[in-house]
Formats: C-alpha cells, structure tokens, sequence
C-alpha cells in the first residue's frame, strides 16, 4: 500500500486584538468625519440658503424720511425714516467713534468679528442677574442685523448673524464696518444714523456734535426708545453717564472730561404734541407735492410761538371754565388773512388720545358765524350798513325764526343787526339778496365747499362747515376780498435742491367796497354787539360770534393785525353744554389768543 504523502498547511496568523480594534476605530473614525462633514454642510446649507446677497449691504430699502420744520427752521416734527448726511469716521468728532466702541464693543478693534470673551462675560452678567441685562454681540454683528436679518431671537438667524459677521470682517476693514454702523444703527423716532439723530435731537450735524451729545447717541442703542431725549430727557442723561464712564475706562477721555461734559447734559425743548394736529395736517398737504421715494425737509408755516399760546389757552379754557360749564373739545385755527399761511392747529383736547382733528375734520352747525355771507350777499345787491331792516317776527312757507332773547327791536341799522345777530334781519336780508341759492353762491366763492340747504334757516347757519375752511373764508372780509386757501408748506429741500411749493394763489372774489363793509360791521360786533367778550384796548377787533340750538356749538371767528383766528367749543357726542354760547367762552378764548398775536 502506498504511502500518502502530508502537505504542510500553515496555520493562519492570528491578528491581535488591539490592532483590529484600531483599524475599526480609523475605519469609523474615517466614516464619521465624512458623514460628520456631510452633516456640518447641510447644516450650514440650512441656515445660509436663505441668506440675503451681503453685496445689498448698502442698498436697504426704507421708508423715506419727511423733516418738519417751523417757520424759523426749527423742525418740531418727522416721519417715515430719517437718514442724515452719511459719513465717514475722518468727519466726525474722534469722540463720537469712541463713545461708541467704549459703551458697545471695547474689543472691537482686536476681534475677528466675534469676541467670545465679551460673549462669556454677557453669559455671567445675565445669569447673576437672573434676567438679560446684557448682550454680547460685536458691532459687527449688529451691522449684519442690520443690514441683513430681522429682531426674531431663533438659532438660525443668530448663526446666521454669525456667517454674515465674518463675512463682514473679510470683506471690509474694521473702519469700514465702524463707518456702517454709525451710518445705519436705529437711533429713536425714526433716525437711521448719527447724523439723523445729532439733527434732530440736538439741531447740528454729527460733524459738530459735542462730548456729551456723542455719549447721548451713544447710550441710544441698546434702548431708542427708553433713552429717547425727546421722550425721556432724565433717563437720557443717565445713559449719557454711564457712556462717559465706559470712556473713561477705556482710555478714550479722562476723568475730568467725562465729569464736565456731563455737568453740560441740556436738552433743547421738545415742541407738545398738540403740534401733532398741525403736522399731520401738513404731512397730508406735502404728500400731494414731494417726490416718490425720496427724504425731504419740508418749511412750514407754522409759528411755534403762537402754536404753543394756542395750546395753553385751550387746554387752560377746557380744564377750568369750560369744564364747569360742559366743554368737552375745543379747536382753534390761527392763519394769515392776506395768504392763507396757517400759523396754529389745534384739534383737540389731547392728540395722544384721538387723532382726529376736529379743526379740519369735524363738520358742524356754525350758527350765526354763518351771518357774514348773508349780509355780504345782501351788500352785493345794494345794501349798506346804514340802511334799515326790520327785528319783526318772519315767516317764510312753514319756517318761523325767533331771535336769541326772544325780543324785538323794530327797525335797526344793517349794522346793528349784525352786531346784535338779529335772527329775523338775517332771513329778511337773505330774501333780499335773492334767497339761500344767492347766498349759498357767496359762501362758495369765498372758499367753503359744502352742500347748503335751500331753504331759509340757511340764514341761521343750519348746514355743516369744517372750523378751517371758515376761518379761512372769513379772510376776505378783512384783505379787501380776496380769496385764500389755507396751507402749510411753503417749499421743501428733496436732495441739493431748494423748490418752493404751489399753493392756490389769492384771488379777488369780493369787491373790496364791499369788504370793507363787511369789515366795519364786524368790528362793530365786538366794539358793541354780541363779541364784545373778544376786544382788546388799543387794538381793532372783527368778527362774528356762533351759537347752535340748545348750545352744543359755540364759535368765534375774527381778525387782529391781519390775523384771522377761529374758534370753536363743543362736545364730541352733541351733548349740549351748559349755557356756553359764541360771545362768551370762545370770544374770551379768541381775545386771549389774539393779544399774543399783537404782541408779536
């Protein structure tokens, strides 16, 4: 039997545990890092897909900017965004900057756009005190909010703040990104900027700003609203503090600096807000003439120092008297008689409780404010003061006036009927110009624009005029017949360019004869008639008093030195007030205005 021969097999190595173990670890390890990378790429995908073009950084749409300023220059009102000259760091004050970097990012000139440390430091702060007290973005970072992302507090629009801050730092240097945040931080009242906010916080440019101005827009940041000067001086000053003494740390002003500007901290004074009524009306009137989509400063007429007597005597008049006696509301309305220039607006007790103006909104009965177009109507047919008209009872078809007191004087002056506001003169004298169609025509011309009754108590003012239309039509009587419309801006600066506004011109509607007329018969109203409550020593006095049945309207409407103001009481729901007619709290309201005006 042959013998079979053995083959040697050789018997497997065997691999030590450990290194196995470290090839599987490197084999997972290299697995991971590449589903680790695919993972960090989708995330980063997911936040930055809907990253706004950073190359827009400059293009950010806004509202353009509306400035209001008073007749003197003076600006009491803005709306919209206001952006001011933009500017860079060389044209502003080295403290300015400064300020800024003391009080929002003392790192900002070292870190990458990110300051961990500052970040670490807000944690702590904010975890002592239980509460956000403290932030920790870079002002990098609050450049890339704000040019970029939206207020909403998630992680994805803070990483992206994050992607877009080192964005920013690579594409611009850190004068650069300085320079954007001074130009586009929000600053309170609708100022994008230093130089919007140094202009209508303090009247100057940013260029000419002063240490504590500077620590003032500084301190805005972090509250534009809390630390608004406008809105809270005291709390301003205190932020304008605080602001020095991070300078002082930092190294940008000394001690003694920072203690004197802040002993310098005033604050101009901020017009009322019952200025509001004023420019909100303006703001209509501007719409109708600015360019679309551009900032412009806008002169008006207005006469802050009128404004601000005509606030005090209303809001004096609704508080005392007129409160005893059931007024609710007043308006009052002050405008040049020969251009129609409005120098006061009030239309209301409070704009912060209703913006409704009730001096160009409100429709009322004027009452026997309404008489001047009568007896004009009649002057036009031939009438003269002088002649005689009769206080007798009257009836017309159904319709039966009866004067105030319920008396009768027999045959009176044209002039003294007006005086008096003699009811029954006042339809007898509509008759004769030929009927309230006649008389409803004068009333027109002279600028009132509503709808007027065809019947005889259109004598006694039954139809519904608005306090500025009156007012202003009554400025004929006192200009030699002239008609003017009321308005508000006299021109407007809309980039390097001045343009002044077209308003309708003046023009001739009443024969100045018969204005002058008119004119003495309405001073004979306050020297000895029904107005008497609104004369002054020394000075000449027209206009016509208005009351409504059972007293819910009382008017007065008059001139002094070219001035024409005009009046109104009342309440808001037509509740009646309580005995108040036009000849005695409005009369008395009007002479209180009218002496301020002749002192000017």
């Amino acid at each position: 039997m042959a013998r079979t021969s053995r083959l040697a097999v050789p018997e497997p190595r065997r691999v030590p545990v450990r290194r196995r173990g470290g090839v599987r670890l490197l084999r997972w390890g290299v697995i991971g890092t590449i589903w680790g990378a695919l993972a960090l790429a989708a995330g980063l995908l997911w936040f930055a897909w809907d990253l706004p073009r950073p190359e827009a950084a400059l293009d950010a749409a806004r509202r353009p900017g509306m400035t209001l300023e008073d007749r003197s220059g003076r600006v009491f009102a803005t709306f919209g965004d206001l952006v001011g000259e933009s500017l860079r760091l060389p044209a502003v004050p080295h403290y300015l900057p400064a300020a800024v970097v003391a009080v929002e990012d003392r790192r900002f000139w070292s870190h990458p756009g990110i300051d961990v440390f500052g970040v670490a430091r807000a944690m702590l702060t904010n975890i002592g005190a239980g509460r956000v007290v403290q932030g920790g973005s870079t002002i990098t970072q609050q450049v890339a909010k704000t040019l970029f992302l939206t207020n909403a507090r998630t992680l994805r629009r803070k990483v992206q703040e994050v992607l877009l801050s080192l964005w920013l730092e690579h594409s611009f240097s850190k004068q650069e990104i300085l320079e954007i945040w001074l130009n586009r931080v929000y600053l309170g009242s609708g100022a994008w900027g230093v130089d919007a906010a140094a202009r209508l916080y303090f009247g100057v440019s940013a260029r000419h700003v002063s240490l504590w101005q500077a620590a003032v827009i500084a301190g805005l940041p972090r509250a534009p609203s809390r630390f608004n000067p406008r809105v809270n001086p005291s709390a301003a000053a205190a932020r304008a503090t605080e602001v020095l003494a991070a300078m002082v740390e930092n190294g940008a002003i000394s001690a003694a600096q920072a203690e004197r500007a802040a002993s310098e901290v005033a604050f101009p004074p901020h017009p009322s807000t019952a200025a509001a009524w004023y420019a909100d009306w303006a703001a209509e009137q501007a719409a109708r003439v600015l360019p679309q989509d551009q900032d412009a400063v806008l002169r008006t007429t207005l006469d802050q120092r009128i404004q601000g007597v005509v606030e005090a005597r209303l809001d004096a008049m609704l508080v005392g008297p007129g409160a005893a006696a059931g007024v609710g509301q007043g308006a009052v309305v002050v405008l040049d008689a020969t251009s129609g220039a409005v120098r006061a607006m009030v239309g209301g007790r409070d704009a912060r409780e209703s913006g409704f103006n009730r001096a160009v909104q409100a429709r009322r009965q004027p009452g026997s404010s309404f008489k001047p177009f009568v007896w004009l109507a009649a002057l036009e047919k031939g009438v003269r003061p002088d002649d005689m008209v009769l206080d007798a009872p009257v009836r017309v078809g159904g319709y039966s006036p009866a004067n105030f007191e319920h008396r009768y004087l027999g045959e009176i002056t044209v002039e003294e009927a007006l005086a008096q506001s003699i009811n029954t003169a006042a339809v007898r004298l509509m008759i004769e110009a030929g009927g309230p169609r006649a008389v409803g025509a004068v009333a027109r011309r002279l600028g009132l624009s509503e709808q007027f009754p065809n019947n005889a108590s259109l004598a006694l003012g039954t139809s519904e005029v608005g306090l500025l239309e009156l007012t202003a039509a009554y400025a004929a009587f006192f200009n030699g017949g002239v008609r003017v419309a009321p308005y508000a801006i006299e021109s407007f600066r809309s980039g390097r360019h001045t343009v002044a506004t077209g308003h309708a011109l003046p023009e001739q509607v009443v024969d100045p004869a018969d204005a002058a007329m008119m004119a003495r018969m309405l001073a004979a109203v306050v020297r000895s008639g029904s107005g008497r409550a609104a004369a002054m020593p020394g000075a000449s006095v027209a206009g016509k008093t208005g009351t409504t049945q059972d007293y819910r309207d009382a008017w007065f409407i008059g001139a002094v030195n070219g001035t024409v103001i005009g009046v109104w009481l009342g309440n808001d729901d037509n509740r009646p007030m309580r005995g108040v007619t036009g000849g005695s709290l409005p009369a008395r309201l009007f002479g209180e205005i009218a002496r301020a005006v002749k002192a000017e």
